[in-house]
């Protein structure tokens, strides 16, 4: 019974994240004080994710490993190029390019396995591209927000790397082994985990809306512009290389989903500790519109054979 209650509290990410954005807008005093420990809830996200995964999912990536290096290729070609034209192309104020470029090149999102599932797609490609992407993430995010986004401002690549093997790699690890030996333990509140990764995530959207306040009456449509933009290549294009890579159907479901879902969160931890509160939006508004749309896709793609 408490692991269904789990399994649906999982489900309405959507609604967890839209009230912790309102809550971060109309009451952000009630999420200021968590700012200092952003770093920890993100690790404690990824530390959650880390108990659901198997040492067995990573098998698919090296059983056919040219099934996730293809779709993680595709989401480090589409997405940070992507974010980089948009931003010129809208001519983006300094923080909300900088904060694009980073929404365009951190990895998959965690939550992107959970929509496959709903929208019955190939769930174990998603895990394997989203766990490969993942990590090749504390590389490929600081080179890619270097090389786009070092004429807007200052990028410290080996900061980043730091910072995302702290908050994403090694929780990560530290989740699945932890499983591994205490895994009579875990299996019995095994949904309890997605759950509690839920409830970060949409903390930290929450969070950054608070912080930005002031300045979301400033903010202009572009920069809602933008966040479409971005996000409607980024599932239009998966979807369409998959079909240029000969995948089936529910392969090409889940390329669409991985491409066009980021780990916004993730951008808007590394925005806010590495640059300002300003470049943490654009990821913040990314999150909570891409679970969003993956979620209204999902349930269509489910309704279509």
């Amino acid at each position: 019974m408490i692991n269904r209650f789990f399994q649906i509290f999982t489900r309405l990410l959507i609604l967890w994240t839209l009230l912790a954005v309102a809550t971060g807008y109309f009451y952000p005093e009630l999420l200021m004080a968590f700012k200092p420990y952003l770093d920890y809830m993100f690790m404690f996200t990824m530390l959650g994710i880390g108990f659901v995964l198997n040492p067995e999912d990573f098998l698919p990536i090296i059983r056919t490993p040219q099934l996730p290096l293809l779709g993680t290729f595709t989401q480090f070609a589409i997405m940070p190029l992507s974010s980089f034209l948009i931003v010129k192309i809208l001519n983006l104020p300094q923080d909300y390019a900088l904060g694009l470029i980073i929404a365009g090149s951190v990895p998959g999102a965690m939550a992107s396995n959970v929509i496959s599932y709903l929208a019955k797609a190939d769930v174990v490609l998603s895990i394997s591209i989203t766990t490969l992407s993942t990590i090749l993430s504390p590389l490929l995010t600081p080179a890619f927000t270097y090389i786009l986004a070092k004429t807007y401002m200052y990028v410290d690549f080996w900061s980043m790397f730091k910072s995302i093997l702290f908050i994403v790699v090694l929780p990560l690890i530290a989740g699945i082994s932890i499983k591994h030996f205490l895994r009579n333990y875990i299996v019995k509140i095994i949904d309890f985990f997605p759950a509690f990764s839920t409830v970060f995530i949409s903390f930290i959207c929450g969070l950054i809306v608070a912080l930005n306040k002031d300045r979301l009456a400033d903010v202009t449509l572009m920069v809602f512009v933008a966040v479409f933009l971005l996000n409607a290549i980024g599932l239009l294009g998966g979807y369409f290389a998959g079909k240029l890579y000969g995948f089936t159907i529910d392969k090409r479901r889940t390329l669409s989903i991985e491409v066009g879902m980021q780990n916004a969160g993730l951008g808007a931890v590394l925005a806010l500790k590495h640059f300002s509160a300003a470049s943490a939006l654009p990821s913040a508004l990314f999150a909570t519109w891409c679970i969003i749309t993956a979620s209204i896709l999902a349930g269509i793609m489910a309704n279509r054979k």
